[in-house]
């Protein structure tokens, strides 16, 4: 019996490729041909007649251009359909000149095996057709030589139908071939689309930063006078919490696009695990004492550490205590307990945290739906704010620290606990470096310069620093602020990044390069990506802190920067002559 199969050429110098490309292709169940170059793949064609050749395009010696030129200038193989294989991004250039030389397709590495296998298909069907097309063109001939005038009507008729045929087969690979460009089109759409939206993000929280650093630093203000009209008080409250929200709110927009690219990058280091709750605790304070909740906090007589992101874990933990707030009756409890248990087989124990309330509970079906990226409960009488991101990004935030975080309840309206377990940090691997808690220690009153086009933000935190018993001098431009460094020396900078006409990387550039500036440069700014935070440090920044300003880390950073003048004062102090007494030698 006749073998119908027909041949198909696979050209590739990874041999590892060629197994794949058999591998998905072999299905189609034809006489599959490999070839590791062009030169052996054009000897190849010199002994036998392909349906198609898969050609990669980046190969040693003769890459698949050159051997797609050579193979189509030859007349037996001009017709020989070829579909590229790159694993690089190919420029339009590129796909036109492949298109030139007689290409009908492109493929991507990492190849989808459906995709491949249906091109293929579809170019061997085109060859048994044209195939088919020539056997009958030959039986014709023939049939015309016997039956010439017999058979000339038919024979006639019989070409009309063949050549309907090879229209809509040409119709049909030019529709494959836009479907292709469509395609493309399309993948180069959605990655716009992603690239202007994370940009819209990055604007967006930068615009909202910059009123809520006014508003928190002016309730920060409010907060040194001794208000006694109970109103104001009560107005400060709500100013000081709904400033937190918002912030919160910010943040958690800007983790949107982290979590979908899964690019939240970890700084870690040895945590007592006590300092993570007590920090938490203290970022959702305002929310607990609004809402009259009676918070438990129950950790060990003995210190628990883990090696983690502290800012993260703190975020992780706030998050929870938050959801408990605001899915709880006011004046309810919330149980928060740090604990340790022994790993599984002997392995790393576990630090066990615990956020436990007695709120509206999680029915069954949310459960298996409560970690999932914009997922809030849905309750008809109740309404929360938020993104819905929180508790996805709690999880991933704990997946990073090879940890896990699961939710359980009993059903709705029997209230909810939500258990994160982290590894434990053991004896003798890393020792947390004791750090002073805000406001201890000794800050001499330092010079300052801060720079910020927004006149509010800038005079409120000049008030604040002023109160601290710093000398502080404002500027509303990089120009005044490089006038300002240049009439008189400061021992730090607070320098705002996005200025107009002259933004806060400029002014650092110039400031280190030509006015020799050494003291603390601290970039105050809405964009808090880490990239902003890369750009910055090679801008010469020391610091950069995200508006509203977290004013325990502002402290310590000044503290630093007293410190270093109280140094390098008492250095310039020492006696000259101290340096110049004589040794004794030869006296």
């Amino acid at each position: 019996m006749k073998d119908e199969r027909v041949n198909i050429l696979l050209v590739d110098d990874q041999p590892a490729r060629l197994v794949t490309y058999e591998v998905i292709l072999a299905d189609l169940g034809e006489n599959l041909v490999t070839a590791e170059s062009g030169r052996e793949a054009l000897q190849l064609l010199m002994t036998m007649e392909f349906a198609a050749i898969l050609l990669d395009v980046s190969m040693p010696g003769m890459d698949g251009f050159e051997t797609a030129t050579l193979i189509h200038q030859h007349p037996r193989f001009e017709k020989t359909p070829i579909i590229f294989v790159t694993a690089v991004h190919v420029t339009d250039l590129d796909r036109l000149h492949g298109y030139r030389i007689g290409a009908v397709d492109y493929v991507y590495v990492p190849v989808v095996p459906e995709i491949l296998r249906g091109k293929v298909q579809v170019l061997v069907e085109l060859h048994r057709k044209r195939r088919e097309l020539q056997a009958a063109n030959e039986a014709l001939a023939r049939a015309n030589e016997q039956l010439a005038a017999e058979k000339r009507s038919e024979l006639e008729k019989l070409n009309r139908h063949l050549m309907d045929v090879n229209t809509e087969l040409a119709a049909a690979n030019e529709t494959l071939k836009g479907e292709v460009r469509e395609r493309l089109r399309a993948q180069a759409a959605v990655q716009e689309a992603d690239r202007r939206k994370e940009e819209f993000l990055a604007v967006l929280s930068h615009e909202l930063r910059n009123p809520l650093a006014a508003i928190d630093a002016a309730v920060r203000l409010m907060a040194q006078r001794n208000l006694i009209d109970p109103q104001l008080s009560w107005a400060r409250e709500v100013l000081s919490r709904q400033t937190a929200h918002l912030t919160r709110l910010v943040d958690d927009l800007l983790d949107i696009a982290r979590v979908n690219r899964g690019n939240i990058m970890l700084r870690r280091e040895p945590v007592q695990v006590a300092g993570l709750l007590a920090h938490a605790v203290e970022s959702v304070r305002p929310l607990l004492e609004s809402r009259r909740h009676d918070l438990r906090v129950t950790t060990p007589q003995w210190p628990l550490r883990v090696h983690g992101d502290p800012v993260r874990l703190t975020q992780v933990i706030a998050n929870l205590l938050s959801n408990a707030a605001q899915y709880s009756d006011e004046g309810s409890r919330i149980e928060l307990q740090a604990d340790v248990l022994p790993g599984d087989g002997g392995g790393t124990p576990e630090v066990v945290i615990r956020v436990r309330d007695s709120g509206i509970g999680i029915s069954t079906q949310d459960l298996g739906r409560i970690f999932e990226l914009f997922r809030q409960l849905e309750q008809p009488d109740r309404r929360q704010g938020g993104l819905g991101v929180g508790l996805a990004l709690a999880r991933r935030l704990v997946e990073l620290h090879g940890g896990s975080i699961e939710a359980q309840s009993e059903g709705a309206g029997k209230g909810s606990e939500f258990i994160v377990r982290i590894p434990e940090l053991c004896s003798g691997q890393a020792e947390v470096a004791a750090s002073p808690a805000p406001g201890h220690g000794t800050t001499a009153a330092l010079r300052l310069l801060i720079v910020d086009d927004n006149v509010d933000s800038a005079r409120t935190l000049a008030m604040l620093l002023e109160l601290s018993g710093h000398e502080v001098r404002v500027a509303h431009s990089g120009a005044a602020a490089l006038q300002a460094v240049a009439e008189r020396r400061f021992d730090a900078v607070l320098l705002d990044i996005g200025m107009p006409e002259m933004n806060g990387y400029e002014v650092a550039q110039r400031l280190r390069t030509e006015q020799k500036f050494n003291g603390r440069l601290i970039a105050l700014t809405g964009y808090g990506r880490d990239y902003d935070r890369e750009v910055a440090h090679c801008a010469g920044f020391d610091h950069h802190l995200v508006k509203p300003v977290d004013y325990s880390m502002l402290e310590q950073i000044l503290r630093g920067a007293s410190i270093a003048r109280l140094e390098t004062e008492e250095r310039d102090e020492r006696p000259r002559s101290a340096a110049l007494e004589p040794s004794g030698i030869g006296a």
